[in-house]
């Protein structure tokens, strides 16, 4: 686990609580020679843009969270450089909860899901809103191409950690599922073309 997650997760009560239960060994994330977890590499980048959907926390006013889900094709969370990530926002049911609690507390964290392959990616940042109305910086401009967005949601990472892959079920969407079949009916084809040539190969001639 990198200094700048464990930094932001592990307060004194979690730590009281590590503590308590025999888990004392994660303070040692804490320490002076520990570093990083603060800027996304290339594999977090590539791992971002793959996404097509992702959970996402804030905090209301009065101290309650909201996650909700959040999805598109994949591309549609965009990783501006190795700091910065972002997303349209879309509109939805005109609630309006994250936009209302990122008014007022710009915290925010993901997770971000690949369900196949048992991986997991938490991010803790702070969300900037920038009303569309009022035009986006260039960098941030491709990911209205193709989307009605209310607003542009650019997130400054503050942390990020691997999670670890156990209790993650293996799901499928239907179109993993469908490359997953065409996989398995090409290989069947395969195999009885060459149990075929076999079976030629085996009968004798006259």
């Amino acid at each position: 686990m990198p200094y700048a997650f464990a930094k932001i997760a592990f307060t004194p009560n979690v730590l009281d609580e590590q503590k308590r239960n025999g888990a004392g060994q994660y303070a040692r994330f804490l320490e002076a020679d520990r570093s990083g977890g603060d800027v996304l590499g290339a594999e977090e980048r590539s791992f971002i843009e793959a996404r097509d959907g992702f959970y996402q926390a804030t905090v209301s006013e009065t101290g309650w969270p909201y996650v909700q889900f959040r999805g598109g094709a994949p591309g549609f969370l965009k990783a501006v450089d190795d700091t910065t990530i972002a997303y349209a926002d879309l509109r939805g049911n005109r609630q309006y909860l994250s936009t209302g609690n990122l008014r007022e507390n710009d915290r925010i964290s993901l997770i971000l899901m690949d369900y196949p392959n048992a991986r997991r990616l938490k991010i803790w940042g702070r969300a900037i809103l920038t009303d569309v109305s009022h035009g986006t910086q260039d960098a941030l401009a491709p990911l209205l191409q193709h989307t009605p967005a209310e607003r542009i949601v650019s997130i400054k990472v503050e942390a990020f950690d691997w999670n670890c892959p156990r209790h993650i079920p293996q799901r499928l969407t239907s179109q993993e599922a469908g490359n997953e079949i065409d996989a398995l009916r090409e290989t069947n084809a395969t195999l009885r073309a060459e149990i075929n040539a076999l079976r030629k190969a085996a009968i004798p001639t006259t």
